[in-house]
């Protein structure tokens, strides 16, 4: 009799991890994020990943799991809605410029509906190539892209030396 009432209370425990794991996976959205360079079309495996929500200034770093080809697998609480991410190299202390404000003067940031990337997918303008500058029908075609359900996919480059030296004079 005391065995059969261990068993019962062994199945109700597991019962009870069961739907609180459940219920913990609902509470969370995961999205894969591809960074590629904007005047290549590489895949970039950044340092680092900085992720913002809904406005916050607040980064969440530790919300990103890097894939072994590169890319990061970004796991989101259910109430966010909005997402913006920069990508970061030298160990995290360089930050790559996001191409999709490349053409819009004292823009830093872009937002993203997160629900439209889980729907649709999204792949973020590349503002790194203008039609003034010739590019390779090879080269052109790596910067199509195309995202998938769940897939966000947006295009960086490096500062170029007059931007590293504004930054740095910015900073002092």
């Amino acid at each position: 009799m005391h065995s059969r009432m261990a068993f019962r209370s062994f199945l109700l425990l597991l019962s009870a991890v069961a739907l609180c794991g459940s219920l913990c996976a609902q509470s969370e959205r995961t999205i894969t994020i591809r960074m590629i360079d904007g005047k290549t079309g590489k895949l970039i495996e950044a340092s680092n990943y900085q992720v913002r929500i809904d406005h916050d200034q607040t980064v969440h770093a530790n919300w990103v799991a890097q894939n072994e080809d590169g890319s990061g697998k970004l796991t989101l609480p259910r109430t966010a809605q909005l997402l913006t991410i920069q990508g970061t190299f030298d160990s995290a202390e360089q930050i790559y410029l996001n191409c999709d404000a490349a053409g819009e003067k004292g823009k830093t940031a872009r937002w993203y509906d997160i629900a439209e990337i889980l729907a649709k997918g999204v792949v973020a303008p590349n503002e790194c190539i203008t039609p003034r500058k010739a590019v390779k029908p090879k080269i052109a075609a790596k910067l199509k892209m195309e995202a998938k359900p769940g897939e966000f996919i947006f295009f960086v480059r490096k500062r170029n030396m007059l931007e590293q030296a504004q930054e740095e004079f910015a900073d002092r």
